[in-house]
């Protein structure tokens, strides 16, 4: 069986004011003519379907026309919720979804239907799993855990671990698996030693709720979202996001994992995606070098860091601006003079206190003018 794995598509994302839909709906149809092109059977999405709990008309309409299609005729679309998604909203058109190959886990557990028609559905189900079948018989155990804490299950604080609730949480779905079909758990959440990334937020990095491998399933596979770099850890395996969702991923090639069961073993495989623009972190010594620069980058987001001896006017922003449309931050570094000596503010007069400064600010002395209204509005205090 072919199984495509993705995660964390942040539909309604934006970058500073950049709207991104319009890329997001690129990349997804590219996975679509992926799961054509590969044979797909079953696709696994591990959370944050959407980038906020209350995701706006635009970003739903997306995500139900996308999953529609990734469903296709002929294939099983199973989804788990985010540490971003709403569970409850999420996975309310359950019943309606199931109808088209699509299986919701959000809050709520739920038993899924087993009569369907379509050539890869369910035929076993529980509040926590899902055995899928494809047209050829074969089968695949799912076990399915949306972010996990206590809010999402409904348990009061406790004297366990954050450890020991994984471990009985993940036990829970693990009630249908008898061993003979080859296993996946699918969710969202942080393994430790798992690289983040600046697009991530609310992630466990004091390590209170980072969970350790020993708790994780050790055989089949591990389908993870929540980390937007793709990486592995052991025998699990993070997609990555859809997009590059902050400038530290400028250099990571975002990609959708493809699975091929061998018996019970996978071998998988990194499938580029193409779709969306890219970010890049430009760095210029003046606005002159970056006003050279920029043109080279036209079709990407940019990030420039801009080595200055003087604040930026309002002039040489608009004119940056001007030279690319995909400059989304300015982050202007001010050059410092080596120290100077240590002087006695008490022997120095205002206009030399605030030469001092200014100097030692923007490495260099400030212009008269600049000079006399500070003196000016010096005297008006006085």
């Amino acid at each position: 069986m072919n199984i495509l794995h993705i995660s964390d598509l942040h539909l309604g994302k934006k970058l500073f004011d950049r709207e991104r839909l319009p890329e997001q709906a690129e990349a997804l149809d590219e996975l679509v003519r992926l799961c054509d092109g590969e044979r797909v059977s079953l696709v696994l999405i591990a959370g944050d379907v959407f980038d906020t709990y209350l995701p706006s008309a635009e970003a739903e309409e997306l995500f139900f026309r996308s999953v529609k299609a990734l469903a296709g005729e002929d294939r099983a679309v199973v989804i788990v919720s985010g540490n971003h998604d709403d569970g409850v909203r999420l996975a309310a058109g359950a019943p309606l979804a199931e109808g088209a190959g699509v299986y919701l886990f959000g809050n709520r557990p739920r038993a899924f239907s087993v009569s369907s028609s379509r050539p890869v559905r369910a035929v076993e189900a529980g509040e926590f799993y899902l055995v899928i079948e494809d047209a050829e018989g074969e089968r695949v155990y799912l076990n399915c855990l949306p972010y996990p804490n206590e809010a999402r299950f409904k348990e009061g604080k406790s004297d366990e671990s954050f450890s020991e609730k994984m471990a009985r949480w993940i036990a829970r779905g693990e009630e249908g698996y008898r061993g003979d079909m080859p296993h996946i758990l699918l969710s969202h959440l942080f393994v430790a030693g798992g690289k983040t990334s600046e697009s991530e937020r609310d992630i466990d990095l004091g390590g209170a709720r980072a969970v350790p491998v020993s708790v994780l399933p050790k055989e089949g596979y591990i389908a993870l979202g929540h980390l937007h770099r793709p990486q592995q850890i052991g025998n699990a395996r993070y997609s990555g996001s859809l997009l590059q969702y902050s400038f530290d991923e400028a250099n990571t090639q975002k990609c959708a994992l493809l699975l091929k069961t061998e018996g019970k073993e996978f071998s998988v495989r990194e499938i580029p995606i193409k779709a969306g623009k890219k970010l890049v972190r430009l760095e210029c010594d003046g606005v002159e070098a970056a006003l050279a620069l920029l043109p080279q980058y036209q079709n990407n987001y940019i990030e420039l860091t801009l080595h200055l001896t003087a604040p930026l006017t309002t002039a040489e922003t608009r004119a940056l601006r001007a030279c690319a449309e995909g400059l989304v931050s300015i982050l202007p570094k001010l050059r410092q003079q080596e120290e100077t000596p240590v002087l006695r503010r008490a022997s120095l007069s205002r206009g030399e206190l605030f030469d001092e400064y200014y100097r030692s600010v923007y490495g260099e002395l400030p212009q008269d003018k600049l000079r006399e209204a500070f003196l000016a509005l010096m005297e008006e205090e006085a």
